[in-house]
């Protein structure tokens, strides 16, 4: 599909780039590509610190809120995790926390604020690199008039419109290690060992981890759990003569009628922090199946490290796909990876969609023929 185009009522020179949300691999290979790909443009980049806090609250970026990029600040970044212009999952300008007259905090649309501060600072376009929430501010800025290019950014994989993000191939290899290792020290002590893993209310990751690792259950938020079935696949596991079992759980998944675990409510300007499903499934299948359990959580481990090659290359194409497309003339798009080919999508159709596992896919059908427990 083709994005948004219209002549634009100057010609660039100025861009401004910031990455927004959680931290995944790979962000430093876009921003070296868009600034790369600016400077052969003749444009300035300049990196917004901590997401949209460099704009709306400079005080707490801790240096300067707003840099300008050239090519020696962004020489050999792109085999390195994280992100040199820092990020967070706070502050979201549709919803930036703001002091209420009567105490507390209330939630305020400060998306004008942005474009102005923007315009202010001479930044004739924007390049947002994150996740869905990301990818819903960017059309809200588009649709006041600021030039705007998104790239995907989610080791969840649950961007809808592309065929992968960055940072999701590399969070799969890390998780598969994992797994790997629990085989041996499962198998040695003849334990359950039960792996939780990020993912949202998505279970790529554990999907795919799981059955790279070879796990014997995979939880997925996608198909509602019945602890019945997985106690039983670990039964049958011994009944066969196998006395351990690897159970993957996404961080998202809950059991048939229950709830999700939930380390922390949703809050002004942030959302709910899922965790604690891997702890409370592995207290449960010890009761229920008389063995010995254990859970471990890979958390934010999954998040850091150097991305792998697919994902350098992937964000690298992003990075330079973001700035023609600017270069083009388009505005109000996300790049995204088709099965061969970058193509730009329209944010309309991305923002506020979460893209989930397939329950009649092929990838779930595979976990079936390979005979692992989807706890349905």
């Amino acid at each position: 599909m083709t994005a948004q185009q219209a002549a634009p009522a100057a010609p660039i020179e100025r861009i401004g780039l910031l990455t927004g949300g959680g931290d995944a691999p790979g962000l430093n290979a876009v921003i070296r590509a868009v600034v790369l790909a600016a400077a052969r443009r003749g444009w300035e980049c300049h990196g917004i610190r901590d997401g949209f806090n460099g704009l709306l609250a400079p005080e707490t970026c801790g240096g300067a809120p707003v840099q300008p990029l050239g090519e020696a600040d962004v020489h050999a970044i792109g085999h390195l995790g994280g992100t040199i212009l820092g990020t967070t999952n706070r502050g979201n300008p549709l919803r930036y926390p703001t002091p209420a007259p009567q105490g507390g905090l209330v939630e305020q649309d400060r998306s004008g604020d942005v474009v102005a501060l923007c315009r202010a600072r001479g930044l004739d376009a924007l390049v947002i690199v994150g996740g869905d929430g990301s990818m819903g501010i960017a059309h809200a800025l588009h649709l006041q008039g600021m030039r705007v290019a998104g790239v995907p950014k989610t080791i969840d994989n649950d961007l809808d419109r592309t065929f992968v993000t960055f940072g999701f191939d590399t969070a799969v290899g890390f998780a598969a290690d994992c797994i790997d290792r629990l085989h041996s020290t499962a198998h040695s002590q003849h334990r359950v060992m039960v792996v939780e893993v990020m993912g949202r209310y998505a279970g790529w990751i554990a999907l795919h981890a799981g059955i790279a690792g070879g796990a014997h259950a995979i939880l997925v938020p996608e198909i509602p759990f019945r602890i019945e079935a997985v106690t039983g696949a670990i039964a049958g596991r011994d009944a066969a003569g196998h006395r351990h079992a690897i159970v993957v759980v996404a961080e998202g998944a809950q059991a048939l009628g229950g709830d999700r675990a939930v380390q922390a409510q949703a809050g002004v300007g942030s959302a709910e922090r899922l965790g604690g499903i891997g702890a409370r499934l592995a207290l449960e299948l010890a009761a229920r199946s008389g063995k010995e359990c254990r859970s471990v959580v890979l958390g934010h481990l999954l998040r850091g490290g150097s991305p792998s090659a697919f994902d350098r290359v992937v964000a690298a194409r992003f990075g330079a796909a973001a700035v023609r497309a600017l270069a083009d003339g388009h505005s109000g798009m996300m790049v995204a990876l088709g099965l061969d080919t970058i193509e730009l999508v329209p944010l309309a159709a991305v923002a506020g969609r979460t893209r989930t596992v397939p329950a009649d896919g092929d990838t779930v059908a595979t976990a079936r023929e390979l005979g692992i427990c989807l706890g349905d």
